[in-house]
């Protein structure tokens, strides 16, 4: 057997909507769900990859599981020994592999990180963590908002155990406002199970402009606000980032507006149509980042320069820049009421553990 946990827990039926299907992924933990029919035979796959650009194609979370899975898909058979699985993942390029009995009833999955061990990430880490905080006062009055505490941890020690559990070992914290206290707090990073490099800004440089004051890497970058809660699956984002061939990719959440209007629709002084309290869905920037080293060559050193300009600059030059759709929970804690729902959020959390 392949699986840690019952091949239930990665089923479900064709009639299903993407948001179950989501919910599959994320408590299943092996980036696909598996739609099947009542006898339990494989209908289709639907993967990480396959949810994320249904999101960007504007397809709905109501929307079925027949609807986006892939009907064509590569299985293996029943009891198939590791070593033929892991060739046949190699040689169609996949990372999955349901296994079917005779009958085509689906019996166990293959995952590639079940048979090989998973390695670190490819990448460095960049926290943000120098901005003041100044719709949290009086909460920043003493401390960084990265340090507010969520739970029994501050903001910045969730968003380090994320990293580490990606696999990424290597992190720079940029630092302006109050930086003794994270300094203090975290330290050489040794004891949360990374690396901490600390880059200070004598003045606000912005949201990318603190990249200007480090060497351009040899590697992808991963960059995160250092105000954000989020359960974002980096190994993902990094995948998506590859296979777009992308130069930076950025995470983006969908977000609703509803119009408490009817809305008129006129030509001249015809009304063609009316549209009663429609809702619009925007994507919009979620504070999350992959770059490549070219990138960093359109960033000026020392200079206040936004992460929005960079994009721009990007576009211009013809370069690839793409965007990731976050499915998980993640929450901006801008505000005194995203702070509290912070908090609500990870007592939920912590009771369901």
């Amino acid at each position: 057997m392949y699986l840690n946990i019952a091949i239930e827990d990665l089923c479900m039926p064709e009639q299903a909507s993407l948001r179950e299907a989501i919910s599959v992924l994320q408590n299943g933990a092996k980036q696909i769900a598996l739609v099947v029919d009542k006898e339990r035979r494989l209908l289709g796959t639907i993967t990480d990859g396959d949810l994320r650009r249904a999101m960007l194609g504007g397809v709905t979370m109501e929307a079925s599981a027949a609807s986006v899975m892939q009907r064509s898909f590569i299985a293996g058979r029943e009891k198939m020994e590791k070593a033929d699985v892991f060739a046949l993942m190699q040689e169609k390029l996949i990372r999955h592999v349901p296994l079917l009995n005779r009958a085509g009833i689906l019996v166990d999955l293959a995952w590639i990180s079940d048979l090989i061990q998973q390695d670190q990430l490819d990448l460095s880490a960049v926290v943000m963590a120098g901005g003041f905080g100044k719709r949290l006062l009086p909460l920043t009055e003493s401390l960084p908002k990265p340090m507010l505490p969520v739970g029994d941890r501050p903001v910045m020690e969730h968003i380090i155990g994320n990293l580490r559990g990606a696999g990424i070992r290597d992190v720079n914290v940029t630092t302006h406002y109050m930086p003794e206290k994270i300094i203090n707090y975290f330290g050489n990073g040794r004891n949360f199970g990374v690396r901490i490099n600390y880059v200070s800004e004598d003045r606000p440089l912005g949201t990318a402009g603190a990249l200007g004051l480090m060497p351009v890497p040899d590697r992808p970058m991963l960059v995160v606000n250092g105000d954000i809660m989020t359960q974002v699956d980096y190994r993902a984002m990094q995948a998506f980032h590859r296979e777009h061939e992308a130069d930076l990719t950025v995470g983006v959440r969908q977000y609703d507006l509803q119009i408490p209007y009817g809305v008129m629709v006129c030509e001249g002084a015809e009304v063609r149509k009316l549209s009663e309290k429609p809702n619009h869905k925007f994507l919009v920037n979620a504070g999350i980042y992959m770059l490549e080293p070219a990138v960093h060559r359109f960033i000026p050193r020392n200079e206040r320069f936004d992460m929005t300009e960079l994009i721009e600059a990007l576009i211009r030059d013809g370069r690839r820049v793409v965007s990731f759709p976050i499915m998980e929970y993640w929450l901006d804690i801008g505000q005194h009421e995203d702070y509290q729902q912070a908090q609500t959020d990870q007592g939920k959390r912590r009771m369901s553990a």
